[in-house]
């Protein structure tokens, strides 16, 4: 399963889950489940309650999002449409494109959302106002 949630920017895939006799485990690999090599992997947890996290874009980097546990809502922006996704099952990935402002929020208290990157961090890759944001798109 893909499903576009901006298309061209952004899209939900369904992950192959896997279980043998002790538990159920998923693969992630670069250019296969991941659609790109990835540089960085990194995740939140033990969020604060209440709390919105990114306010954000990023001018080139392409990420790949999964919610490997509990649940968590990411405002999805690419200037011209905008949507909130929930990520709350660790077998559905989301693919973020670049430039498309995000908002993650509505943390549950056992959410850990894992970011596969496909380069090292760069500040100067990061858009962190809208207006600007807005104006770097046209």
């Amino acid at each position: 399963m893909i499903q576009s949630i901006l298309p061209g920017r952004c899209r939900l895939v369904a992950l192959a889950s896997e279980r043998n006799a002790s538990c159920s485990f998923i693969k992630l690999q670069a250019s296969r489940e991941v659609p790109f090599d990835f540089a960085r992997v990194y995740y939140l947890y033990d969020t604060t309650e209440g709390v919105t996290r990114g306010m954000h874009a990023h001018r080139q980097l392409q990420q790949f999002a999964v919610a490997v546990s509990g649940s968590c809502k990411m405002l999805l922006d690419d200037g011209q449409r905008r949507t909130t996704i929930e990520l709350n099952d660790p077998t559905i990935g989301l693919i973020l494109g670049p430039m498309v402002w995000r908002e993650m929020s509505d943390f549950s208290t056992d959410c850990v959302l894992m970011v596969v990157a496909d380069a090292p961090y760069s500040e100067a890759d990061y858009i962190r106002d809208y207006n600007e944001f807005l104006t770097a798109l046209r």
